[in-house]
């Protein structure tokens, strides 16, 4: 239904590179450039300005009918998502990846209830840090990933979900630290556990650092482990601190087997991001992520 010249030209547009975009759409190279001249004499305008060492960029007109194809996109997808509704046609196969805090805390109460609302769609869910999750994407193993942390890929489309915080933990019995508030220079006195190398929770630490003028490196690192429920049991059974979401807590919290830290001046806020390849979003990644924005986490 969707005019695929015009999804010819927004995969070529983003990569800038006939030979990706034909990868990309499992079509020939000259199949693209047909498509692409097709619009040029449609519209009868360039779209790519060409030079001699093969690479193109976009013209005038080239900008303005990506901004135009990425809003028909969307208006296409909502009308993919309320047809489909209308007829209640919901089924087939969803993959989605999680990063590590995601699949622990998050995602799995509202997958619960998702299956309850759409019993034909079987969903199969990979977990792993940020890095995997984006690499699983760029890899086509999943359709939709929800991820922490900073980082920028330019081939995904990030799409803010979420806010988590992450807080200072430690052991309600811990012999180490006695005090409520620390300022972020005193984090150097106690040993700290941390995420492996590659997550999200790893880089928003450090990011958060920063301004205070603190690398990890200065910091006193007793262990890195993958995951927060190898940190927080670590925690709990040690006088280490580590920073974890709040969200991985709350059970402890209540049951007051941990005490949350404060740092003097320091927040270590993230949001966790719904991630897609630009421009190759299925009506049932849609449908998901209208269903878990509507959700009411915590």
């Amino acid at each position: 239904m969707f005019d695929f010249r015009l999804q010819v030209f927004y995969t070529v547009a983003k990569r800038l590179n006939f030979t990706k975009a034909a990868d990309e759409l499992f079509i020939s190279q000259p199949a693209v450039t047909k498509h692409i001249k097709e619009l040029e004499s449609e519209f009868k305008v360039s779209l790519f300005e060409r030079s001699g060492n093969k690479k193109i960029s976009l013209t005038p007109a080239g900008e303005t009918l990506l901004q135009y194809t990425g809003k028909l996109f969307t208006t296409y997808r909502e009308l993919e998502y309320d047809m489909n509704m209308l007829v209640d046609q919901h089924n087939g196969v969803l993959h989605i990846g999680a990063s590590t805090t995601v699949a622990q805390y998050i995602i799995p109460p509202i997958l619960a209830q998702f299956h309850k609302k759409f019993k034909d769609i079987k969903v199969l869910l990979i977990t792993g840090n940020t890095e995997d999750m984006e690499q699983a994407l760029l890899d086509r193993n999943i359709e939709i990933g929800i991820i922490e942390g900073i980082s920028r890929n330019p081939q995904i489309k990030y799409e803010e979900y979420l806010q988590d915080e992450l807080v200072l933990v430690s052991a309600a019995n811990n012999n180490l630290i006695k005090k409520v508030t620390i300022k972020p220079d005193e984090l150097k006195n106690y040993p700290l556990l941390l995420r492996e190398p590659g997550s999200g929770t790893l880089d928003v630490i450090a990011h958060a650092l920063k301004p205070h003028h603190i690398k990890l490196s200065d910091l006193h690192i007793e262990m890195q482990l993958g995951g927060s429920e190898s940190i927080k049991s670590y925690v709990l059974h040690s006088n280490c601190l580590a920073f974890l979401s709040i969200h991985s807590i709350l059970k402890e919290l209540r049951n007051n087997e941990c005490r949350i830290i404060d740092i003097k001046g320091l927040t270590v806020e993230r949001p966790f991001h719904f991630i897609q390849l630009h421009g190759q979003s299925s009506p049932l990644a849609e449908l998901f992520i209208r269903f878990a924005r509507n959700y009411k986490v915590g």
